[in-house]
Protein backbone atom coordinates (compact mmCIF):
# COMPACT_ATOMS: atom_id res chain seq x y z
CA UNK A 1 0.00 0.00 0.00
CA UNK A 2 1.46 3.56 -1.38
CA UNK A 3 2.33 5.77 1.69
CA UNK A 4 -0.40 8.38 2.20
CA UNK A 5 0.20 12.13 3.67
CA UNK A 6 -2.64 14.72 4.57
CA UNK A 7 -3.15 16.80 2.39
CA UNK A 8 -5.22 20.39 3.25
CA UNK A 9 -8.78 20.09 4.26
CA UNK A 10 -11.70 20.66 1.83
CA UNK A 11 -13.89 23.76 2.71
CA UNK A 12 -17.48 23.22 4.68
CA UNK A 13 -17.79 22.11 7.96
CA UNK A 14 -17.30 18.35 9.21
CA UNK A 15 -16.03 17.32 5.92
CA UNK A 16 -13.35 14.32 6.04
CA UNK A 17 -9.65 14.97 5.54
CA UNK A 18 -8.27 14.13 2.22
CA UNK A 19 -5.13 12.11 1.58
CA UNK A 20 -2.25 12.38 -1.35
CA UNK A 21 -0.14 8.65 -2.10
CA UNK A 22 3.47 9.16 -2.23
CA UNK A 23 3.28 9.33 -5.96
CA UNK A 24 1.11 12.24 -6.20
CA UNK A 25 3.10 14.25 -3.63
CA UNK A 26 5.79 13.59 -5.99
CA UNK A 27 4.19 15.12 -8.74
CA UNK A 28 3.65 18.11 -6.58
CA UNK A 29 7.41 18.91 -5.31
CA UNK A 30 9.54 20.63 -7.69
CA UNK A 31 8.68 22.80 -10.56
CA UNK A 32 5.19 23.48 -11.16
CA UNK A 33 4.40 21.94 -7.83
CA UNK A 34 2.48 22.55 -4.91
CA UNK A 35 5.62 22.06 -2.46
CA UNK A 36 9.22 23.42 -3.12
CA UNK A 37 11.61 20.65 -3.59
CA UNK A 38 13.30 18.64 -0.98
CA UNK A 39 16.47 20.72 0.55
CA UNK A 40 15.14 23.82 -0.80
CA UNK A 41 15.41 26.82 1.53
CA UNK A 42 12.50 28.82 1.70
CA UNK A 43 14.32 32.35 3.67
CA UNK A 44 16.54 33.05 0.83
CA UNK A 45 18.93 36.50 0.94
CA UNK A 46 18.75 38.79 4.15
CA UNK A 47 16.32 37.35 6.76
CA UNK A 48 15.11 40.97 7.95
CA UNK A 49 12.27 39.58 10.65
CA UNK A 50 15.20 36.98 11.88
CA UNK A 51 17.76 40.12 12.52
CA UNK A 52 15.27 42.33 13.94
CA UNK A 53 14.09 39.76 16.77
CA UNK A 54 17.49 38.50 17.47
CA UNK A 55 18.35 42.54 17.71
CA UNK A 56 15.06 43.42 19.55
CA UNK A 57 15.99 40.40 21.93
CA UNK A 58 19.50 41.76 22.81
CA UNK A 59 18.26 45.03 23.67
CA UNK A 60 15.28 43.88 25.78
CA UNK A 61 17.76 41.98 27.85
CA UNK A 62 19.61 45.05 29.02
CA UNK A 63 16.44 47.11 29.26
CA UNK A 64 15.03 44.73 31.54
CA UNK A 65 17.81 46.11 33.81
CA UNK A 66 18.42 49.37 32.79
CA UNK A 67 19.34 50.39 36.39
CA UNK A 68 22.46 48.05 36.15
CA UNK A 69 23.03 48.54 32.34
CA UNK A 70 22.98 52.01 31.46
CA UNK A 71 21.98 54.11 34.33
CA UNK A 72 24.97 52.96 36.72
CA UNK A 73 27.96 53.57 34.31
CA UNK A 74 26.42 56.75 33.72
CA UNK A 75 26.58 57.83 37.54
CA UNK A 76 30.14 56.40 37.56
CA UNK A 77 31.24 58.18 34.51
CA UNK A 78 30.07 61.15 36.43
CA UNK A 79 31.67 60.49 39.56
CA UNK A 80 34.80 60.28 37.63
CA UNK A 81 33.97 63.76 36.47
CA UNK A 82 33.58 65.06 39.73
CA UNK A 83 36.61 63.10 41.41
CA UNK A 84 39.82 64.39 39.04
CA UNK A 85 37.45 67.94 38.35
CA UNK A 86 38.30 68.71 41.83
CA UNK A 87 41.48 67.20 42.19
CA UNK A 88 43.14 68.30 39.27
CA UNK A 89 41.00 70.47 37.58
CA UNK A 90 40.88 73.55 40.32
CA UNK A 91 41.38 77.27 39.20
CA UNK A 92 42.18 78.12 35.44
CA UNK A 93 43.95 75.39 34.55
CA UNK A 94 43.58 74.74 30.94
CA UNK A 95 43.96 71.95 28.36
CA UNK A 96 44.16 72.16 25.30
CA UNK A 97 42.73 75.69 24.97
CA UNK A 98 39.67 74.83 27.11
CA UNK A 99 39.10 73.93 31.14
CA UNK A 100 39.85 70.78 32.36
CA UNK A 101 36.30 69.87 32.96
CA UNK A 102 35.54 70.63 29.07
CA UNK A 103 38.88 68.25 27.95
CA UNK A 104 38.27 65.93 30.31
CA UNK A 105 34.39 65.27 29.58
CA UNK A 106 34.21 64.10 26.15
CA UNK A 107 36.77 61.24 26.59
CA UNK A 108 34.84 59.94 29.96
CA UNK A 109 31.69 59.59 27.54
CA UNK A 110 33.64 57.47 25.05
CA UNK A 111 35.10 55.32 27.76
CA UNK A 112 31.43 54.79 29.40
CA UNK A 113 30.24 53.84 25.39
CA UNK A 114 33.33 51.22 24.90
CA UNK A 115 33.47 49.76 27.74
CA UNK A 116 29.38 49.03 27.97
CA UNK A 117 29.59 47.34 24.49
CA UNK A 118 31.63 45.10 25.72
CA UNK A 119 30.08 44.05 28.45
CA UNK A 120 26.79 43.53 26.32
CA UNK A 121 28.17 41.51 23.70
CA UNK A 122 30.49 39.64 25.56
CA UNK A 123 27.67 38.46 27.61
CA UNK A 124 25.52 37.51 24.55
CA UNK A 125 26.78 33.77 23.58
CA UNK A 126 28.99 33.15 27.13
CA UNK A 127 25.80 33.15 29.03
CA UNK A 128 24.38 30.48 26.36
CA UNK A 129 26.77 28.64 26.13
CA UNK A 130 26.88 28.45 30.45
CA UNK A 131 23.16 28.03 30.80
CA UNK A 132 22.62 25.33 27.59
CA UNK A 133 20.25 27.71 25.59
CA UNK A 134 23.08 28.38 23.26
CA UNK A 135 20.92 26.42 20.56
CA UNK A 136 18.06 28.79 20.87
CA UNK A 137 20.53 31.00 18.78
CA UNK A 138 22.04 28.77 16.94
CA UNK A 139 18.97 26.59 15.66
CA UNK A 140 17.07 29.64 14.22
CA UNK A 141 17.08 30.43 10.10
CA UNK A 142 19.72 33.55 10.67
CA UNK A 143 23.02 33.55 8.71
CA UNK A 144 26.43 34.00 10.35
CA UNK A 145 26.34 37.77 9.32
CA UNK A 146 22.92 38.04 10.89
CA UNK A 147 23.72 36.67 13.93
CA UNK A 148 26.90 39.16 14.09
CA UNK A 149 25.33 42.01 13.14
CA UNK A 150 22.37 41.54 15.88
CA UNK A 151 24.28 41.57 18.50
CA UNK A 152 26.93 43.90 18.03
CA UNK A 153 23.95 46.66 16.89
CA UNK A 154 22.42 45.65 20.07
CA UNK A 155 25.81 46.09 21.88
CA UNK A 156 26.20 49.57 19.65
CA UNK A 157 22.65 50.35 20.93
CA UNK A 158 23.51 50.62 24.41
CA UNK A 159 26.40 52.17 24.05
CA UNK A 160 24.88 54.82 22.62
CA UNK A 161 22.22 54.64 25.51
CA UNK A 162 24.76 55.00 28.12
CA UNK A 163 26.63 57.64 25.79
CA UNK A 164 23.36 60.15 26.06
CA UNK A 165 22.91 59.68 29.37
CA UNK A 166 26.51 60.38 30.53
CA UNK A 167 26.60 63.60 28.21
CA UNK A 168 23.26 64.70 29.25
CA UNK A 169 24.79 64.93 33.24
CA UNK A 170 27.56 66.51 32.21
CA UNK A 171 25.97 69.16 30.14
CA UNK A 172 24.60 69.70 33.66
CA UNK A 173 27.74 70.39 35.29
CA UNK A 174 29.30 73.49 36.10
CA UNK A 175 32.03 74.44 34.28
CA UNK A 176 31.69 72.01 31.38
CA UNK A 177 30.99 73.08 27.58
CA UNK A 178 29.31 70.57 25.51
CA UNK A 179 29.30 71.80 22.35
CA UNK A 180 30.06 70.79 19.69
CA UNK A 181 32.62 71.86 16.71
CA UNK A 182 32.85 68.57 14.70
CA UNK A 183 29.21 67.04 14.83
CA UNK A 184 30.81 64.54 12.04
CA UNK A 185 33.68 63.16 14.30
CA UNK A 186 31.64 62.95 17.37
CA UNK A 187 28.99 60.25 15.27
CA UNK A 188 32.08 58.61 13.27
CA UNK A 189 34.56 57.87 16.20
CA UNK A 190 31.33 57.58 18.82
CA UNK A 191 30.65 54.51 16.86
CA UNK A 192 33.51 52.96 15.52
CA UNK A 193 35.05 52.85 19.48
CA UNK A 194 31.34 51.24 20.29
CA UNK A 195 31.73 49.02 17.13
CA UNK A 196 35.21 47.94 18.05
CA UNK A 197 34.67 46.82 21.37
CA UNK A 198 31.20 45.18 20.27
CA UNK A 199 33.27 43.00 18.20
CA UNK A 200 35.80 42.85 20.32
CA UNK A 201 33.25 41.16 23.47
CA UNK A 202 31.98 38.75 20.82
CA UNK A 203 34.66 37.23 20.10
CA UNK A 204 35.33 37.30 23.65
CA UNK A 205 32.53 35.40 23.89
CA UNK A 206 33.32 33.25 21.50
CA UNK A 207 36.81 32.07 23.38
CA UNK A 208 35.37 32.42 26.96
CA UNK A 209 33.99 29.46 28.94
CA UNK A 210 33.14 30.73 32.02
CA UNK A 211 32.43 34.37 33.52
CA UNK A 212 36.03 34.24 34.79
CA UNK A 213 37.54 34.48 31.22
CA UNK A 214 35.14 37.21 30.02
CA UNK A 215 36.32 39.22 33.71
CA UNK A 216 39.94 38.62 32.99
CA UNK A 217 39.62 40.37 29.45
CA UNK A 218 37.63 43.10 30.84
CA UNK A 219 40.02 43.75 33.91
CA UNK A 220 43.75 42.94 31.81
CA UNK A 221 42.97 44.34 28.57
CA UNK A 222 39.86 46.88 28.13
CA UNK A 223 40.33 48.62 31.32
CA UNK A 224 43.77 49.34 31.44
CA UNK A 225 43.52 50.20 27.63
CA UNK A 226 40.42 52.99 28.11
CA UNK A 227 42.58 54.59 31.03
CA UNK A 228 45.47 54.66 29.20
CA UNK A 229 44.44 56.22 25.66
CA UNK A 230 45.17 59.65 26.91
CA UNK A 231 41.24 60.27 28.43
CA UNK A 232 42.76 62.42 31.80
CA UNK A 233 45.82 63.87 30.34
CA UNK A 234 47.49 64.85 26.50
CA UNK A 235 50.07 63.09 25.25
CA UNK A 236 52.69 65.25 25.36
CA UNK A 237 53.17 65.53 29.26
CA UNK A 238 54.79 61.95 28.56
CA UNK A 239 58.00 60.93 28.13
CA UNK A 240 58.47 59.72 24.19
CA UNK A 241 58.87 56.49 25.26
CA UNK A 242 54.68 56.35 26.50
CA UNK A 243 54.24 58.57 23.86
CA UNK A 244 54.98 55.82 21.13
CA UNK A 245 53.10 53.06 23.82
CA UNK A 246 49.86 55.52 23.83
CA UNK A 247 50.05 55.57 19.73
CA UNK A 248 49.68 51.86 19.57
CA UNK A 249 47.11 52.17 21.66
CA UNK A 250 43.53 52.23 19.02
CA UNK A 251 41.72 53.25 22.28
CA UNK A 252 43.63 56.76 22.02
CA UNK A 253 42.42 57.76 18.26
CA UNK A 254 39.18 56.54 19.47
CA UNK A 255 38.27 59.35 22.40
CA UNK A 256 40.95 61.92 20.91
CA UNK A 257 38.93 61.80 18.13
CA UNK A 258 35.50 62.04 19.78
CA UNK A 259 36.83 64.78 21.67
CA UNK A 260 37.90 66.70 18.57
CA UNK A 261 34.94 66.48 18.11
CA UNK A 262 33.75 68.69 21.18
CA UNK A 263 36.67 71.13 21.53
CA UNK A 264 38.25 71.01 17.69
CA UNK A 265 41.69 70.59 18.93
CA UNK A 266 43.14 66.73 19.48
CA UNK A 267 46.35 65.43 20.34
CA UNK A 268 46.18 62.78 17.32
CA UNK A 269 48.24 65.36 15.28
CA UNK A 270 48.69 69.05 14.49
CA UNK A 271 46.66 69.24 11.79
CA UNK A 272 42.60 68.58 11.02
CA UNK A 273 43.94 66.00 8.59
CA UNK A 274 45.86 63.84 10.87
CA UNK A 275 42.50 63.07 12.56
CA UNK A 276 40.79 62.56 9.66
CA UNK A 277 43.45 60.13 8.83
CA UNK A 278 42.75 58.41 12.25
CA UNK A 279 39.25 58.07 11.18
CA UNK A 280 40.14 56.29 8.50
CA UNK A 281 42.22 53.86 10.28
CA UNK A 282 39.96 53.14 13.11
CA UNK A 283 37.04 52.21 10.25
CA UNK A 284 39.61 50.02 8.66
CA UNK A 285 40.76 48.43 11.85
CA UNK A 286 37.18 47.75 12.38
CA UNK A 287 36.76 45.79 9.15
CA UNK A 288 39.32 44.07 9.86
CA UNK A 289 38.53 43.03 12.92
CA UNK A 290 34.69 42.24 11.65
CA UNK A 291 36.12 40.07 9.24
CA UNK A 292 38.18 37.98 11.91
CA UNK A 293 34.62 37.77 13.76
CA UNK A 294 32.96 36.68 10.96
CA UNK A 295 35.32 34.10 10.13
CA UNK A 296 35.04 32.43 13.90
CA UNK A 297 31.36 32.69 13.76
CA UNK A 298 31.13 30.58 10.57
CA UNK A 299 33.71 27.88 11.74
CA UNK A 300 31.74 27.04 15.08
CA UNK A 301 34.91 27.83 17.18
CA UNK A 302 33.40 26.87 20.65
CA UNK A 303 30.26 26.90 19.64
CA UNK A 304 29.95 23.92 17.37
CA UNK A 305 32.83 21.87 18.18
Amino acid sequence: MAETVPAAAPEGAGAAPQFLDANTLEANTGAGGRFPPKGQPQIVGFNRIGLWSLYMKEVRRFLKVQTQTVWAPAVTTLLFLVIFTVAMGRGDRAVLGVSFATFVAPGLIMMGMMQNAFANSSFSLLAGKLQGTIIDVLMPPLSNAELMIGIVAAAVTRAVMVGGAVALAMALWPGVDMMAAHPWAIVWFGLMGSLMLALMGLLTSLWAEKFDHAAAVTNFVVAPLSLLSGTFYVLHDLSPAFQAVSRANPFFYMISGFRFGFIGESDIGNTNAAVVQAAIGVGALNLALGLVTYALLRSGWKLKS
